[in-house]
């Protein structure tokens, strides 16, 4: 009976999946539920006040598509590469590359075309700058990949650069100077975010060996916690001198916006600091889209936020 499995596995592994399943499986590479981290593209623009013109809209939403191009084709690589690795995994098992949906041959076709592409459109509809930062993200993204996800600490340095290219290419396409508290809370928000998910995934799979990344063995998980609350205090520490430093009493503004933001602010961060600690940060994106209140939060922080730079 058993033989009887492996034997129709095998064929079913040695089989091409071709036309709408072969794409299906593509998209699910791509990691859709991923892509709401290239939100980040329009955080400078809208820091800068400069979001709302045809010109800026237009070109957000195509470093958006662009970004999303590059960051799809560097999952597809990385699952080419890992899919014996993930196979061995309960989770990443299901993987369209590493179940046999796409196989690994395609994947790497389509992640280096991708690669090309998305930083030749960029030089061509954007500027040098946006080709030049895309293709460092690349160059970045399949070090990690090859060797850097083995290197402890520049793991958590790498993915933590990645979304912070995220939020400077919205700058880039635009010609908009990045300030230093712009890129200290970004840079720092992101490092709390990535330790958390790796503190997250520590305590999860503590004691279950050969079920997660190896790197994660040599990482404490007193270590990873002090990471992420270090990370947060630098966040924290950036937002709020970014918005005190025109003062504390309001101008031409109904209210001080930038100053009242800090609440909502720090408010997010203790909000995510809960599933934080509690280990449960594995998946930023679920913990951001399916948490309401801080989602309300958010909200809050996003009008107060858009009153600050419109100087209503």
């Amino acid at each position: 009976m058993a033989d009887t499995a492996l034997l129709e596995r095998t064929r079913t592994q040695q089989v091409p999946p071709r036309g709408p399943g072969l794409l299906r499986g593509l998209l699910r590479t791509a990691r859709p539920k991923q892509w709401v981290k290239n939100v980040l593209v329009v955080a400078a623009p809208a820091a800068a006040g400069e979001l709302f013109s045809r010109h800026a809209l237009i070109q957000v939403g195509l470093v958006f598509v662009l970004f999303t191009a590059c960051a799809a084709s560097v999952y597809l690589v990385n699952d080419a590469r890992d899919a014996d690795a993930d196979r061995a995994h309960p989770v990443k098992c299901h993987r369209p590359v590493a179940a046999g949906q796409v196989p690994v041959p395609v994947a790497y076709a389509v992640g280096f075309v991708l690669a090309v592409v998305a930083p030749a459109a960029a030089a061509l509809l954007c500027s040098p700058f946006t080709s030049a930062l895309l293709t460092a993200y690349l160059g970045l993204q399949f070090a990690y990949c090859l060797s850097l996800k083995h290197v402890l600490v520049v793991d958590l340095a790498v993915i933590t650069t990645g979304f912070l290219m995220r939020a400077m290419i919205g700058g880039f396409a635009l010609g908009i100077p990045l300030s230093r508290w712009f890129l200290i809370t970004t840079g720092f928000g992101a490092l709390f975010m990535v330790s958390a998910k790796r503190y997250s995934e520590a305590v999860q799979m503590a004691g279950k060996a050969g079920a997660t990344r190896a790197l994660l063995t040599e990482y404490t998980v007193g270590y990873l916690r002090f990471v992420w609350q270090l990370a947060a205090s630098v966040a924290v520490l950036g937002y709020c001198l970014w918005a005190l430093e025109e003062g504390g009493v309001p101008h031409t503004s109904v209210l001080p916006w930038r100053q009242l933001s800090m609440v909502a602010f720090i408010l997010a961060v203790l909000r995510y600091a809960v599933f934080a600690d509690r280990g449960t940060a594995g998946e930023p994106e679920d913990v951001v889209l399916r948490d309401r209140a801080l989602a309300v939060i958010g909200v809050a922080w996003l009008a107060m936020y858009g009153l600050a730079v419109a100087d209503w």
